[in-house]
């Protein structure tokens, strides 16, 4: 049984990291270069905006701070760890980024509900949308539960997950650092795997390209067309 479990976690975690980096790059780069123009978001918004706004902002505003934590965390966790040693801004870290992963849960699940519950946005949903959507809702939950049950995550991350992570850029995975984690810890790492693997074959590519060349292109003038609207009394 040990061998057994042993094996399962070098594949998962020693084989599974590269393969989706590697299916990342060069899915990537085919499909720019076979399907540039698929390199968009294919927003359903002028189907309807009142339900995407509040989808969509707090499910951006959510993931894009926690993924920012993450990454913090991994570059400079001997600092985090020094934040976390006084006990009221580790609450404050703690505190934060479970708010932030909540928002990032409301945000989905108005998004899922949206395409589930309106025609016009289930027509044009995909089924590469859905699996996003399962992949990312099981990563959120996952998050949240691991950061209710297992507290204090940004110091065993800056402990534990960010040597391993580090290990991994080295070309030297040591899967110690994350053998003996609880189940739901896995689940989080593992998955977050299958979403870096399976990205390139969704509309998220956009964030490759959007918002960049908002950054330097020129400003654009809109005119709009159309027959002028009579006054009151009937004139031209």
């Amino acid at each position: 049984m040990d061998s057994w479990a042993h094996y399962l976690d070098q594949v998962l975690f020693a084989v599974l990291p590269y393969v989706a980096v590697f299916t990342l790059i060069l899915v990537t780069i085919q499909r720019y270069r076979a399907q540039r123009f698929s390199y968009s978001s294919l927003s359903s918004q002028f189907l309807e905006n009142r339900q995407h706004f509040w989808g969509l902002v707090p499910f951006h505003y959510g993931i894009l701070t926690i993924i920012a934590g993450h990454v913090v965390a991994f570059l400079i966790p001997r600092e985090i760890l020094a934040w976390n040693s006084h006990p009221l801004r580790l609450y404050i870290l703690e505190l934060s980024a479970l708010v932030f992963a909540l928002m990032t849960l409301i945000g989905l699940l108005a998004g899922m509900v949206r395409r589930w519950t309106n025609p016009k946005i289930r027509i044009v949903t995909s089924a590469s949308d859905w699996i996003i959507y399962l992949l990312l809702f099981v990563q959120i939950v996952s998050g949240i539960y691991v950061a209710v049950f297992y507290p204090w995550g940004s110091s065993w991350f800056s402990t534990s997950a960010a040597p391993y992570l580090w290990s991994l850029v080295k070309l030297n995975p040591d899967v110690s650092f994350v053998a003996s984690m609880p189940h739901m810890v896995k689940l989080h790492i593992i998955n977050a795997f299958l979403l870096i693997g399976f990205f390139p074959f969704t509309r998220l590519v956009h964030i490759l390209v959007i918002p960049n060349p908002y950054l330097w292109r020129k400003p654009q003038v809109v005119r709009w067309y159309g027959k002028p609207k009579e006054t009151a009394g009937g004139g031209a």
